[in-house]
């Protein structure tokens, strides 16, 4: 097969190496527009899980680069004059010119023609090549040139920053981050050689315009940071290579091949620095890329195998690089926290390091987590939340007005869509029964709804009339007699959205006999075969409102110690807030004071209704994933509102405002949004969404991105979720197991203890041995236990999948 390579990078060189190895008849060359030994940037950084990668794949260009790596394993955040560090992470960088010359030497060895300083400005020449890849960089003329078949896409993020070298040498993976008259700079810094660390420096375009960049040539930027930063250099020198101020641009493409022309690299995709993973998916690209030609003979069949399997293992890097940048965009966001939480925050804002994976990584850290948090607690909420013991941040108290909750769990609402006539069945009551006695500290009904017309089907449940009344009053008082659990009821109006059949028999279609006529601001059905709502009237308002209140005083009656009014999903309260389903031209809809007004009303009413002593929430959808809808910002300022009005907690959600969105789902996707409204609006939060494990839960609440987490079906499948976390990290007596159930108790303390000690010994055995890698060199070769990782990964992934299935 004839090859050709556009773009001498890692990706196109390691894949000419794998290729030409395959089967040496291939007849490859390569191309690059700069000379040899040029490179821009310094550094590239590697895990030990993709230094295994290449050992596999090549093991005389592995044993190489082996040779010229810089290790570390601690992790310096230096913040408000502390130094935070933590250990165990097990990294290791190198000079990018080495790693490129290494490759370009091994590619010799194999006969790989290769071409320097030789512009490529069209393909044409190449009509004879079987394939055609284009690896040449952010910048590929090769991928405009064709983007009517690769569609890229471009997001140049807001902050600026510069690449630079450094002299100072450095014992851990450097974070500085620290507030000026201009702003919050941050520093990202490693080591990758014995002479040299790269140095990154990022700020916010506006602090980078007061601090008079704008126009900064190399020397100017030099003198800058030698000067801000002397303390951190140390009298270093800096070090220039094309160092300009920039923007980073996130790169997608929704193909990566056009005929016989695949794209790989930053050419395809690039992912945010602060994640290190640019290089590593530029060669694992190679190697993906080869693995579809090894298994395939026809050009063709192997690029669109390629353009399909490789898609999700660079979904998900550019989605953790996309909450990383996030992260050190808002950096200021984070700035009133302690520094033992920045650090926590800072580790864990990809969701690559976890609350349990730090415990494994470095113990003492978080020991120092749970000591600090618990600690923070008691002192916020007084002596009745004290311990006699760090807990883990899952089993720390969370007060709202006069209600204790005795952990910070709670069971999402979920519809079981069983009623009779809104009445509550045998059902229910085992359903909520049940999940009270799994340990959580709250629990969140489904939507019960004010009045039959409120409904979204005939199965939901209702809170209209006596009968209703005593059925939840009966669960009200289950739950408070043999659980620790609180009990939370939330109402709401299905607007647009009701009327429709049972959720399996076809979720969101009307019905096709018996419905109901439906109200909603506008005259907007939710999908083309729904049913066309009648906007509503001031009557209408009037009438809703009033069934609210008498709801709530039915709520007051039953016990409930808290309620919540749904405004998300594109029910009545929530299309109003939003410009997607609210197009009144009257005081109710236009701008976002007046998309408030009713929803505003109608909490003013129901707070009035409310005990005083007693807490009252609202759930918001945070983001209407489409054009013109409401995004996260919109969601503080709505937050701020409720809060004006005496709302304790928001209950944050996103979505389902319309049919036509496109949400962006991921582990734990609606955590960022109720971050940014607890810090931004400066009111509790309650996140749900793709949550599923108590070391999420630990993760969450450490971090400070909320208050409480809500798991709706982990709580399905496990609803002693609560107390099996609690067996897990061993601390059983945090919750309350009832008398019938105390047995279990201590049998599953013993279960999880060994189960618990069994992970962390796979895990330990799975990672390199830091302590004896520290006692040689932190520079050079290292024995292949740095990179053997396979039969105690698998070891350690069965263990945990089969933990988390008892979960």
């Amino acid at each position: 097969m004839k090859i050709v390579v556009v773009g001498g990078g890692p990706a196109g060189l390691y894949f000419s190496i794998l290729m030409k190895k395959h089967d040496p008849e291939h007849d490859i060359t390569v191309y690059e527009l700069n000379r040899n030994n040029d490179t821009f940037g310094f550094g590239v950084v590697f895990s030990a899980t993709t230094l295994g990668h290449f050992r596999d794949y090549d093991a005389p260009s592995y044993d190489r680069i082996r040779e010229n790596f810089a290790y570390w394993g601690d992790i310096d955040v230096h913040y408000k004059g502390h130094v935070i560090t933590t250990t165990g992470h097990d990294f290791c960088g190198m000079s990018r010119v080495k790693l490129l010359l290494l490759l370009q030497d091994r590619c010799r060895e194999l006969g790989i023609k290769m071409h320097f300083q030789t512009d490529i400005k069209s393909l044409d020449r190449f009509g004879d090549a079987d394939l055609i890849v284009a690896s040449n960089g952010i910048n590929s003329w090769i991928r405009e040139a064709y983007k009517a078949s690769f569609r890229p896409s471009y997001d140049w993020r807001p902050n600026k920053f510069v690449w630079l070298g450094t002299t100072k040498p450095l014992e851990a993976f450097t974070f500085d981050f620290r507030k000026t008259n201009t702003g919050v700079w941050n520093i990202h810094a490693y080591q990758y050689d014995k002479d040299m660390a790269t140095l990154i420096v990022e700020t916010t375009g506006e602090a980078w315009k007061k601090a008079g960049l704008a126009d900064a040539t190399e020397a100017d930027t030099v003198r800058f940071v030698r000067e801000q930063y002397a303390d951190l250099l140390d009298g270093h020198d800096i070090v220039t290579n094309k160092s300009q101020w920039r923007n980073f641009p996130t790169i997608r493409c929704e193909s990566w091949i056009h005929d016989n022309i695949v794209i790989m690299g930053d050419t395809a995709h690039t992912a945010h620095f602060s994640i290190g993973s640019g290089t590593k998916l530029a060669m694992e690209d190679a190697i993906a890329l080869y693995e579809e030609f090894r298994v395939r003979t026809n050009v063709r069949d192997a690029l669109e195998a390629y353009d399909v399997d490789r898609r999700d293992d660079v979904g998900r890097i550019q989605h953790a690089a996309d909450v990383s940048l996030s992260w050190f965009e808002h950096v200021e966001r984070y700035w009133d926290m302690e520094p033992t939480q920045f650090a926590f925050s800072m580790l864990s804002r990809s969701k690559a390091i976890t609350y349990d994976n730090l415990r494994v990584r470095d113990p003492k850290f978080v020991a120092e987590t749970d000591r600090w948090f618990t600690a923070d607690v008691a002192r916020r909420l007084g002596p009745k939340a004290e311990r006699p013991k760090p807990v883990p941040p899952m089993f720390a108290p969370f007060r709202l007005k006069n209600l204790w909750l005795a952990n910070r769990v709670v069971v999402s609402p979920m519809c079981q869509y069983s009623a009779e006539n809104g009445l509550l069945t045998e059902w229910h009551y085992v359903h909520l029964a049940s999940r009270a006695v799994g340990g959580a500290g709250l629990i969140v009904t489904e939507m019960a709804c004010p009045g039959p017309d409120h409904r979204i089907t005939p199965g939901c449940t209702g809170i209209w009339t006596d009968q209703q009344e005593a059925a939840w009053k009966r669960v009200v008082d289950f739950v408070h007699g043999h659980s620790d659990s609180k009990i939370c009821l939330q109402f709401g109006h299905a607007g647009r959205k009701g009327s429709t059949k049972l959720a399996w028999e076809g979720i969101d279609q009307p019905l096709p006999a018996g419905g109901w006529d439906i109200v909603a601001p506008s005259a907007l059905p939710y999908r083309k075969d729904s049913q066309v709502p009648r906007p509503m009237t001031r009557s209408d308002m009037d009438r809703v409102k009033t069934d609210f209140v008498q709801a709530v005083r039915r709520a007051a009656r039953c016990g409930f110690d808290m309620i919540e009014l749904h405004g998300a999903h594109g029910y009545l309260l929530a299309s109003f807030l939003s410009p997607v389903t609210n197009r009144r031209t009257d005081e109710y809809g236009g701008s976002l004071e007046n998309r408030l007004r009713y929803p505003l009303e109608v909490f003013d009413a129901c707070r009035a209704a409310w005990p005083a002593e007693k807490p009252i929430s609202i759930r918001l959808s945070a983001h209407d994933w489409m054009p013109g809808g409401n995004t996260p910002d919109d969601a503080v300022a709505i937050a701020r509102a409720f809060k004006a009005r005496g709302c304790d907690l928001i209950s944050v959600s996103s979505g389902q405002t319309a049919s036509e969105e496109k949400p962006v789902y991921g582990r734990m996707f609606q955590v960022p949004f109720s971050e940014q409204i607890r810090i931004e609006a400066g009111i509790a939060t309650v996140v749900a969404g793709n949550i599923f494990t108590w070391d999420q839960v630990n993760t969450i609440v450490a971090a400070g991105r909320s208050d409480l987490v809500a798991l709706a079906r982990a709580h399905l499948y496990n609803p002693y979720f609560t107390d099996q976390a609690a067996a897990y990290y061993g601390c059983g007596n945090v919750v309350r197991w009832p008398n019938q159930y105390l047995s279990a108790k201590f049998a599953a303390l013993r279960q999880f203890d060994r189960e618990r000690q069994e992970i962390l010994d796979l895990r330990e055995a799975a990672r390199p041995d830091a302590h004896k890698e520290r006692e040689g060199s932190r520079f050079g070769s290292r024995s292949d236990e740095w990179e053997m990782k396979g039969a105690a990964v698998g070891a350690a992934a069965a263990a945990e999948a089969r933990l988390r299935r008892d979960e």
